[in-house]
């Protein structure tokens, strides 16, 4: 590809999102009852190509991208972040350093979707239960109630999780990060054995957790999010602009998603936001740019992209796209 036809791509790309239709009248606004979001920290694109028997049974009925796009710098900090605030990392500041050592409370200008739902229901159960604690410290606010558990073993982790939900919990908004595959995608990198059978033991855990919410007659009222913050390079590592660092999973299964739905090719990880607010039917504060994709939804055709919010991060994310197109051969 050359570079003429990159910068258009890019160009169109950033600003056709911003046209999209938007369905006002949907029936899927607050038909939810519990949103619960699995993340899978550094699996990428990748759950495509491993043996997930779990993933697939799920979400064979459910609407699923894997070209969804992370933020401009794929680390785990910027793009769990974006996930849980709808808004860029040029704005909330969350890098990995910063999540990692400054405390986040209810007193911010970006707050997490855990906030956003505690102040439309207050008196919401809401969890968050991860490997890496950095998202309970710097990312989701310590001040709101939020039952936060940090496990740094994702086996017993999911034990917390499933024991959790068999204890009778029924939270609102549930969030989980695994961390295993990261690991393995430094380690060895994402064209490893060692990385795909990481893959394949987190969803073991993915499996698990959901025949959790199965048995505790959860199902029925609850939007299941599974979404990765970024993918590795080939020999291991990210936080630059690759293909197989920036194209990522975002899959969602619930009774008014459309199956076999693909997303629209604007999705990027900070829209999970957007699609947990919105199954909850609680309006998102002006501070995220995060939207409803096109295909997730029965009855909402897409959502524009808000980028007049936030100008410089449209920009940057179309330049950081150039160079993705450029080198996709990486």
């Amino acid at each position: 590809m050359n570079r003429f036809t990159a910068v258009c791509l890019a160009l169109l790309l950033a600003f056709g999102c911003t046209v999209t239709a938007f369905a006002a009248d949907s029936g899927s606004y607050g038909a939810y009852s519990h949103v619960v979001i699995v993340g899978i920290d550094g699996a990428g694109r990748f759950i495509r190509q491993a043996h997930t028997p779990n993933f697939d049974r799920l979400f064979k009925d459910g609407a699923v991208d894997y070209t969804a796009r992370t933020e401009t710098k794929t680390d785990s900090g910027p793009n769990w972040g974006a996930m849980l605030t709808g808004a860029s990392f040029l704005k909330t500041k969350m890098e990995n350093g910063t999540v990692s050592s400054v405390q986040r409370t209810s007193d911010t200008k970006y707050p997490s979707v855990f906030n956003v739902v505690r102040q439309a229901m207050p008196d919401s159960a809401l969890a968050s239960y991860v490997n890496w604690n950095a998202i309970n410290y710097g990312i989701i606010e310590t001040d709101i109630g939020v039952e936060e558990v940090n496990i740094t073993d994702d086996n017993a982790l999911t034990d917390a999780i499933c024991a959790y939900f068999d204890a009778g919990n029924t939270p609102t908004l549930f969030f989980v990060q695994l961390d295993s595959v990261d690991g393995a995608g430094h380690s060895y990198g994402s064209g490893s054995t060692e990385y795909f059978a990481a893959i394949e033991t987190a969803d073991g855990y993915l499996g698990r957790i959901f025949d959790a919410l199965e048995r505790n007659d959860m199902l029925d009222d609850t939007l299941l999010i599974v979404a990765a913050d970024h993918g590795h390079k080939l020999r291991g590592g990210h936080g630059r602009f690759s293909m197989r660092e920036t194209n990522t999973t975002i899959a969602v299964r619930g009774k008014t998603v459309i199956s076999g739905g693909t997303m629209d090719k604007c999705t990027r990880t900070r829209d999970v936001a957007a699609i947990a607010l919105y199954a909850l039917g609680v309006e998102r504060p002006d501070s995220m740019t995060s939207r409803v994709p096109a295909n997730v939804f029965v009855d909402v055709r897409g959502e524009r992209r808000a980028i007049y919010k936030d100008p410089f991060d449209a920009v940057t994310s179309a330049l950081a796209w150039i160079v993705t197109l450029c080198t996709a051969w990486i």
